[in-house]
């Protein structure tokens, strides 16, 4: 049994995050000891990591919802996982695709700087004067 703080110390979300997975349902209601604290059972640190590790990756609650639903039922076919995982690699390539113009235009700023006073920096120019972009971000 582990007290909330070592659940926390152990697989590096914080106490709030873990009052909130509670809160939201993706874990279950500890018990609670006589001088009523949260006592947790070694599978809810197995749970708690996925949600983690699935939060690290960018899955949404909702998805991870779905992905415990399904690890609570190992006869389901693999193939609604994967479609869950494929639907947040599509989200991450949408975001990359994103990022992408930002980090040119960001470059293109930072390196076409050569004022020694700020009255004559590049930065500052550029981002109170959107037309000196070279494109839309």
């Amino acid at each position: 049994m582990l007290t909330i703080g070592e659940l926390s110390r152990v697989t590096g979300v914080k106490v709030p995050t873990i009052r909130y997975y509670e809160q939201m349902g993706l874990l279950m209601a500890p018990g609670r000891s006589g001088g009523n604290q949260r006592r947790y059972e070694p599978g809810e640190r197995e749970r708690l990591s996925f949600i983690k590790h699935a939060r690290d990756l960018g899955f949404t609650i909702g998805a991870i919802r779905e992905l415990l639903e399904l690890s609570e039922h190992p006869e389901r076919p693999c193939a609604d996982a994967d479609n869950i995982a494929v639907r947040q690699l599509q989200i991450v390539r949408d975001k990359i695709a994103k990022l992408r113009p930002l980090e040119r235009e960001l470059e293109r700023i930072a390196t076409r700087c050569h004022g020694d006073q700020i009255r004559d920096c590049y930065v500052i120019q550029s981002l109170a004067n959107h037309e000196l972009c070279s494109n839309e971000h």
